[in-house]
């Protein structure tokens, strides 16, 4: 008989940000004001899908430079959008290593400017005609995904005086089901606004801020064309903590 109690892995909340961060000042009136609620019992909803295996996608939902431009209402955008190209990949996994097929993996993120398309966004940056900044795909049978897009911009933010966000994707995966979906970020590798940022500074493991960094993979670059950043990520897997008194 199989030992499961010898699979069990712990949460590191070191690795996790706290609810309330009053340096994150905007996490200040979004922390919980009362103890979460244990999930005793796990539905079926909790454990198996969706199975987006049957989502339709469209030739270039992962493809930033074209996907803005082939939106209907969108039919006069012309040229590619402005900035430095990039390619951004890799693995979807669970914490065993065991790679996650076909599950959704979507992002969003600034243009070249440090703007995004969004009504509440008010920075001074221009609008780039050509770029939405949002994509999707699915990972294939080795949990690999892949994004063809533009380098963000940083953009100042007001949480202090002269505070300014990094240059940064944010990454949504589902994993093998839906209690295990992970939104994230990548940063760059070698960006001095990291360690500056207070969103960084919520997260006490060195080490966990590392795993969110995209490393440049020279490999992977494509010839007088783009850079590429590899940023795998990993969700709980088959056998993820619900709660840590599961």
């Amino acid at each position: 008989m199989q030992d499961h109690n010898k699979r069990f892995v712990e949460r590191d909340r070191n690795w996790h940000p706290p609810a309330y961060a009053p340096g994150y000042k905007t996490s200040v009136p979004r922390s919980p004001q009362q103890a979460l609620a244990s999930m005793q019992q796990a539905t079926a909803s909790e454990l198996t899908g969706p199975d987006f295996r049957h989502l339709r996608m469209g030739p270039h939902d992962n493809d930033l430079l074209l996907n803005f431009r082939e939106d209907p209402s969108l039919a006069g955008a012309a040229g590619l959008p402005v900035g430095e190209r990039i390619i951004m990949f890799g693995r979807v996994v669970d914490q065993f290593g065991k790679p996650v097929p076909h599950t959704l993996v979507e992002m969003w993120q600034a243009n070249a400017g440090g703007r995004y398309r969004h009504k509440n966004d008010r920075y001074l940056a221009p609008l780039d005609p050509g770029f939405g900044g949002v994509g999707r795909t699915l990972t294939d049978e080795q949990g690999w995904y892949r994004f063809r897009t533009i380098k963000p911009g940083p953009y100042p933010w007001p949480n202090d005086p002269n505070s300014w966000r990094p240059s940064h994707i944010h990454v949504s995966v589902m994993g093998p089901s839906i209690s295990t979906r992970l939104i994230t970020q990548m940063y760059f590798e070698g960006d001095p606004l990291i360690p500056l940022c207070p969103i960084v500074h919520t997260i006490k493991d060195p080490a966990a801020v590392e795993t969110m960094i995209g490393r440049l993979d020279m490999a992977r670059s494509k010839p007088m064309d783009c850079l590429a950043y590899r940023f795998d990520l990993v969700v709980r897997g088959e056998l993820q903590t619900f709660f840590e008194n599961q």
